[in-house]
């Protein structure tokens, strides 16, 4: 089969998708939208992956603009003569794909677009029915995002939810590692982007009020974004920023080692699908504290793997970190069924075959 992988930029999910996709014998084409400064993906586009140099890919994405990809996109369709398009998110790269009147084309949720991009507005929420309805076929890796697909018009029996997963053998519980200096102290870790959507200032805020009563805390912050000065400010403000490491962006072979150091994950996400860093902790052992969003609680049960903590609330949040702090007794049994919830759903090489079942039904449907 040959397949158009159209995206947004070329980040760590796309490699995955792409390197998956050709290794399951399809011919792929990958097509990017747009081009952002802060470098996602430090491997290469796998081998086997025809990149199309088109209109797009060059800078960020403008709605002026659309006219003129949707008319570049026709060009490529007409000189690779793909058996499908596979195109997400819904309002930029899904939205020019059923512009183009090819069919089919499978709409891939990425999360954001139906949890956040869709309440931007009446043109936003109009895009989207308008994709939606024009879709072959759609996937999400989230109950709570296929509800939402639903609910602007997409067909009940054309979707497909599996989450994205992780690649279990690379993400396995191995003995805590503390970052150097922090001896035998209480490790939180968040790998989350400093953007408003992940919360992470939430998280910042919350250590500063937790951290005045355990001594022993510490934060590990991986990532950066548009809050890093916020962020450190808050930190710098509370008194705790020599107690939290930050480590930047990490390369994806090494982020378990990051996870190992940690006694907790925390995602303060606001807005979120199946979020693979949470399934990465997830297959690391690590007892998650994560924000009480719908996608969150379709993974992680209070006092089973992790904890919930009302989104948004800065109190809450601390007061759970010291909880958690006060009872890392309890965190070994938490570890191991966070390790199991990870075996049971969120294995990649599994879920993967959601997707290629996904391709079939769409060709099919044409």
């Amino acid at each position: 089969m040959k397949i158009l992988y159209f995206s947004n930029d070329y980040c760590t999910h796309d490699y995955r998708f792409l390197s998956s996709i050709a290794g399951s014998g399809n011919i792929v084409f990958h097509v990017r939208l747009e081009t952002v400064r802060r470098q996602q993906e430090d491997r290469a586009v796998p081998e086997g992956v025809e990149i199309i140099h088109w209109a797009g890919g060059r800078g960020p994405f403008h709605w002026q603009d659309v006219p003129r990809y949707v008319a570049s996109l026709r060009q490529v369709i007409k000189r690779t003569k793909p058996d499908l398009i596979h195109a997400g998110p819904i309002q930029t790269c899904a939205f020019i794909s059923v512009l183009t009147g090819f069919r089919p084309v499978l709409t891939m949720s990425w999360g954001f677009d139906l949890m956040e991009y869709v309440y931007r507005g009446k043109w936003w929420q109009w895009v989207t029915r308008f994709t939606l309805n024009r879709s072959t076929f759609f996937t999400s890796d989230a109950a709570v995002t296929r509800d939402r697909a639903l609910e602007f018009g997409m067909h009940p029996e054309r979707t497909i939810v599996f989450p994205w997963g992780v690649d279990l053998e690379h993400f396995s519980p191995e003995p805590r590692d503390p970052p150097l200096g922090a001896g035998e102290g209480f490790t939180f870790f968040c790998n989350r982007a400093w953007e408003q959507r992940y919360g992470v200032d939430i998280l910042a805020r919350a250590f500063v009020q937790a951290a005045q009563s355990r001594p022993e805390m510490r934060l590990i912050l991986l990532a950066g974004g548009s809050q890093g000065h916020t962020i450190r400010k808050i930190l710098q403000g509370g008194g705790v920023l020599e107690r939290v490491d930050f480590g930047g962006q990490i390369p994806q072979k090494d982020l378990p080692r990051w996870y190992h150091m940690a006694d907790v994950y925390v995602s303060p996400s606001h807005v979120d699908g199946s979020s693979v860093s949470l399934m990465e902790a997830l297959a690391c052992g690590l007892p998650c504290l994560v924000s009480d969003i719908p996608a969150n609680k379709e993974w992680v049960i209070s006092g089973e793997n992790g904890w919930l903590f009302p989104d948004g609330n800065v109190k809450d949040l601390a007061v759970a970190m010291v909880q958690a702090c006060d009872e890392r007794k309890n965190l070994q049994q938490l570890g191991q069924k966070a390790r199991e919830t990870a075996e049971d759903r969120a294995d990649w090489q599994k879920n993967f075959n959601r997707l290629l079942s996904a391709y079939q039904q769409a060709v099919r449907l044409g």
